[in-house]
């Protein structure tokens, strides 16, 4: 069984790392993109930030269906409203501050909440938790994206430098 609270404190792992890559990106290379058809530095914490805090408004506000016509209306109603050229002090307080209370209200969701089925986005009937799961692999393969280009940068990631330093230990 899966239980909310790792789930919750994965994210709030997960989260912390993101926040980390936007703080440590060159700020004045933000809007970076390593080629033309891919989204910016900037855009792709946006996207993290935006995607995950309209989702959970969105499943704490009682949505069960993320396949209806009006989802993108519905998911705009929850987003943040930062800035879209904010920087990256800004930016990584806004991935932190969202994460943090929206794992607050979640956590005090009582266990139905989670197990009640909702209609994911591509079609698939799952729990909330599920659908919170889903959100935090989202975040994982997003924050993957900023750690390509902290690499592009020559830059290592906060979860590197901690694997680096944990063996240096041994």
């Amino acid at each position: 069984m899966v239980r909310v609270e790792h789930v919750l404190d994965s994210w709030k792992t997960v989260r912390q790392d993101t926040a980390a890559a936007v703080e440590e990106f060159p700020a004045g290379d933000l809007d970076y993109r390593p080629t033309p058809e891919l989204m910016t530095f900037r855009e792709i914490a946006r996207h993290i930030l935006d995607a995950s805090h309209a989702l959970t408004g969105m499943l704490l506000a009682g949505d069960e269906d993320f396949t209806a016509p009006d989802f993108r209306e519905r998911l705009k109603r929850h987003m943040r409203g930062l800035d879209a050229g904010a920087g990256a002090p800004e930016l990584a307080a806004a991935l932190r501050d969202s994460l943090e209370e929206r794992t607050k209200r979640l956590a005090a969701q009582p266990a139905e909440f989670f197990s009640h089925i909702v209609t994911r986005f591509d079609g698939q009937k799952v729990t909330r938790l599920e659908m919170v799961q889903t959100i935090k692999e989202h975040e994982l393969t997003h924050r993957a994206q900023l750690f390509m280009y902290l690499r592009l940068k020559g830059m290592v990631p906060a979860t590197t430098r901690r694997r680096l330093a944990k063996q240096a230990g041994k």
